[in-house]
């Protein structure tokens, strides 16, 4: 028989149960929405993180002192702003002898009070070179940056991040040129921050303050050593040259011998990147076999539904047979019935998936990325589904003897 007469065929046989052949699309579409949804879900998340870190700066190297080699009394180590072993001679070393970084900026940060009149919020104090702004990626909206003279100087200047204007001032009072506190010093507005959001951490990331590292030192800190370096490497390529390059440097700095470990830690925004993409991707990959059960079961009421329409129709197959149907004939009907099931679902199931997407970004708010790949998997596999559990109903109907299905009652 023609194969267009087969499908003709299938589908006025399946038109005659519309809701058992529904019913049995069920666990297809169920099963191919999950996946799509999920994957969705899971590469939105990916893109959203790397999108974040790459707004932090994704060639950013944090140098930290190392909690293995300070611990109190009883083996309690130290967390690494509690180290003492950056200086600014560190800071000197990876400026006159690195090659493959582009900025530095030792780092000294202060947890307190910001103070305007009768106002207060507890923010961070960070003490930055210039070169932070580059490194972090961090763009003023209104007002300028201190100079490397203002550092040199510590100058009591500081630029602020939009949650910290939030809570020390009225709503549409411009705070450039204004004096807050911070603790007993006074800083003079000089900038402020373009808004960042909510890091991938949950970290509000304009809740800050910057002002010059040497402000921060000597007159809130009153110390020599800096809680972190920040540095960036001169392209995402030479993140690991420039990484191995920091390590030589600070080991000569640090006059560490050969058999002593290192008194610092290296961190890479790509290290971090890799680390959260793979949980990322992992949780993806779980989240759709989850999902992909439902295609399993799909495909096992696929077959259960192709036996009963097998016995149903066993004398319509015998008289098919005695008119002179083939064997293939009747398997190709059957298997083409499956697999018209099958993908019609899965294709119901990828609209769904899709909109399931859409709604889960517009009412959730979180971010979802619907992959070509995952709608063409899901496609093959809504095919392969119906052949696979098809063709065992199907190879029995077209091995029933002619003479014995006329005579079944």
């Amino acid at each position: 028989m023609h194969p267009l007469n087969l499908i003709r065929v299938a589908l006025k046989a399946l038109q005659r149960n519309k809701l058992r052949a529904f019913l049995t699309m069920l666990g297809i579409i169920i099963g191919v929405a999950s996946v799509i949804t999920m994957v969705a879900i899971g590469q939105g998340s990916k893109q959203s993180i790397h999108e974040q870190l790459s707004s932090m700066g994704s060639n950013m190297i944090t140098v930290l002192p190392a909690s293995n080699s300070n611990s109190m009394p009883g083996g309690v180590r130290l967390g690494a702003s509690s180290l003492q072993s950056l200086t600014y001679a560190d800071v000197l070393a990876l400026q006159k002898r690195s090659e493959f970084l582009g900025a530095i900026s030792p780092v000294s940060s202060s947890n307190g009070q910001a103070i305007n009149g009768a106002k207060n919020w507890p923010t961070q104090l960070q003490g930055v070179a210039p070169e932070y702004f580059d490194i972090r990626k961090l763009t003023l909206k209104d007002g300028i940056i201190f100079s490397d003279q203002e550092v040199k100087e510590a100058a009591k200047v500081c630029v602020l991040g939009q949650t910290v204007i939030n809570n020390l001032f009225e709503p549409g009072i411009n705070p450039i040129g204004k004096i807050i506190r911070y603790g007993k010093i006074p800083l003079t507005v000089i900038g402020i921050l373009n808004i960042k959001g909510v890091s991938s951490f949950g970290q509000d990331q304009d809740d800050i303050i910057l002002a010059p590292y040497t402000t921060v030192q000597k007159r809130i800190l009153a110390t020599i050593y800096f809680q972190s370096i920040y540095a960036s490497s001169t392209s995402e390529q030479t993140s690991d040259t420039a990484t191995k390059e920091i390590t030589d440097i600070m080991r000569a700095s640090h006059r560490l011998r050969a058999n002593e470990d290192d008194d610092f830690t290296i961190r890479t925004m790509q290290e971090l990147l890799n680390t959260l993409n793979s949980t990322s991707q992992l949780l993806t990959v779980l989240l759709t076999a989850i999902s992909g059960i439902s295609l399993v079961i799909g495909g096992i009421g696929i077959m259960n539904i192709m036996y009963v329409s097998v016995t149903e129709r066993t004398k319509e197959i015998g008289l098919r047979m005695s008119i002179g149907a083939r064997g293939i004939d009747i398997l190709l009907q059957f298997l083409i019935e499956a697999i018209v099931i099958s993908v019609t679902g899965g294709l119901i199931g990828i609209v769904l998936g899709i909109v399931a997407s859409l709604l889960v970004t517009s009412l959730l708010s979180w971010p979802t990325l619907i992959s070509e790949s995952s709608i063409v998997i899901s496609f093959f596999v809504c095919a392969v589904t119906g052949v696979f559990f098809g063709y065992y109903p199907a190879q029995k109907a077209s091995r029933l003897d002619p003479i014995e299905a006329l005579r079944y009652e």
